[in-house]
C-alpha cells in the first residue's frame, strides 16, 4: 500500500499552492493572511498534494463572519467566549485518495488533531460545493447557527447558500466511529471483491489452458 505523508505546511509557496488547491476544488479563494494564521496540513501521496485541512484555534473565524448580524443577537451560541473555539475550513480530499485505507487515515488524523487543540467548540461551515464537509458534519453531528443566504463582505467570493454550524471536539470524536467503521466496511468489501475478480480471472485462465 502507497504511504500518506501528513505535512504541516509553513512557508508562503506550499501555502500559495494549497489555497490555489482549495478554490478549483471548491470555488473559494481563501485570504492568504487568514491561511497563514491557520494551522495547515497538507496530505501528500507520491510527492503530490492529494488532500487538506486547515485548522483555526484563535479568533477571526471566517465562518461566522458570514453569519448575519440578527443571528448573532440572537443566538446562544455567539455568548460563548471565541478563544473556546476552533474552525476546520479548507477540507478536500482529492480522487487520488479513493481507497476507504487512505480516507480512513485522513479523517483519523484530522479528528486527533481537533482533539489535540483541546477548544471546546468546533465551527464548520458547508456550502453545495464541499462534499468532504458533507460528509464530515453527518459524522460531527452538529448544531445548526446558520442556514441561509450568507452576509457577504465586501469583495469576497462565496457561495448562494451556507450552512454554519458548531459541534464540541468530543461529540466529534464519539461520532467518528461510526463513519470510521463504513469507511473500514467499504475498504473490507473492496478487498472481497478484489479477491473475487482475481478467482474469477485466474478460474477462467486455467479454463483456457485444459480447453
Amino acid at each position: 500500500m502507497e504511504k500518506l505523508k501528513f505535512k504541516t505546511i509553513t512557508n508562503q509557496k506550499d501555502t500559495e499552492a494549497v489555497l490555489e488547491k482549495i478554490e478549483s476544488n471548491l470555488g473559494v479563494r481563501l485570504p492568504l493572511s487568514y491561511a497563514t494564521n491557520s494551522k495547515i496540513v497538507g496530505i501528500f501521496l507520491r510527492g503530490k498534494l492529494s488532500a487538506c485541512y486547515m485548522l483555526v484555534t484563535k479568533p477571526g473565524f471566517r465562518s461566522l463572519l458570514f453569519v448575519p448580524d440578527e443571528t448573532k443577537r440572537n443566538s446562544k451560541f455567539f455568548k460563548n467566549d471565541e478563544f473556546e473555539m476552533m474552525e476546520v475550513n479548507g477540507l478536500w480530499i482529492g480522487p487520488a485518495l479513493k481507497s476507504p485505507s487512505m480516507q480512513l487515515k485522513v479523517w483519523a488524523h484530522l479528528i486527533k488533531d481537533i482533539f489535540m487543540s483541546r477548544k471546546r467548540f468546533v465551527v464548520l461551515m458547508q456550502n453545495s460545493n464541499n462534499k468532504c464537509m458533507e460528509r464530515f458534519m453527518s459524522m460531527a453531528n452538529p448544531t445548526c447557527i446558520y442556514e441561509g443566504e450568507p452576509f457577504v463582505m465586501a469583495r469576497e467570493k462565496t457561495h448562494n447558500t451556507i450552512r454554519v454550524s458548531f459541534a464540541t471536539r468530543w461529540s466529534i470524536v464519539l461520532n467518528a466511529p461510526k463513519y470510521l467503521n463504513e469507511l473500514f466496511q467499504r475498504r473490507q468489501r473492496a478487498r472481497n471483491f478484489s479477491t473475487k475478480q482475481s478467482y474469477v480471472r485466474s478460474l477462467k485462465q486455467s479454463n483456457s489452458e485444459f480447453a
